[in-house]
């Protein structure tokens, strides 16, 4: 599950419209997911969605629109376990799309341990960070705890026990683009937005 439904007011506009180049990075996560194996891929949008449906490459996701991106990551998170409807699927790993670092190794050494009671969290530099990998028997309890900006925050420190810690430093880079010196590390822009979206 890919969280790009953020308005971005740090760095001037929707994480989702963020491009690397002339790639939108909502897409270069996409790739990333499948590169890893990830299906299927569930892409949570919010700020600006029809513009990212018009200039990003969706193809092999599944779109949901979280209509209340407003009130935080919390409500996209509710919406992105609430698509996942196949009983088959154990487990989701969840990362944000403002991740330009983020690599298939390390989310593939998150879903390493696809079950459904599994809580992991790659770690970087001994934090906790993304991508996170969460059991299907634990998406009611963070469905419910889910708030606001902190998202799945609550359920994890509630459950910090049971929490797999995978250090993904060697393979990836776990900063999320949150200022615009960041944004102009990693050499990324925000296009024009359209008024009203």
């Amino acid at each position: 599950m890919i969280i790009a439904a953020g308005g971005g007011r740090r760095i001037g506009g929707p994480e989702a419209l963020l491009h690397q180049g002339e790639k939108p990075l909502v897409s270069r996560m996409i790739d990333t997911m499948a590169e890893a194996g990830c299906a299927p891929l569930v892409v949570v949008l919010g700020a600006a969605a029809d513009q990212v449906r018009e200039t990003a490459d969706l193809t092999g996701a599944t779109v949901v629109v979280n209509r209340a991106w407003g009130t935080g990551v919390g409500s996209s998170i509710r919406a992105g376990l609430a698509a996942l409807d196949d009983e088959a699927i154990e487990a989701v790993v969840v990362v944000p799309v403002d991740m330009p670092g983020l690599t298939a190794a390390a989310v593939r050494r998150v879903v390493a341990l696809p079950y459904p009671d599994v809580l992991v969290c790659a770690t970087y530099g001994g934090l906790r960070g993304y991508p996170m990998l969460f059991g299907r028997r634990h998406w009611s309890g963070i469905a419910t705890l889910a708030s606001a900006d902190v998202g799945a925050r609550p359920y994890l420190l509630a459950h910090k026990d049971q929490i797999v810690d995978i250090s993904c430093d060697s393979v990836a880079d776990g900063s999320r683009v949150d200022t615009p010196e960041l944004m102009a590390l990693y050499g990324l822009t925000v296009p024009p937005q359209r008024v009203g979206v």
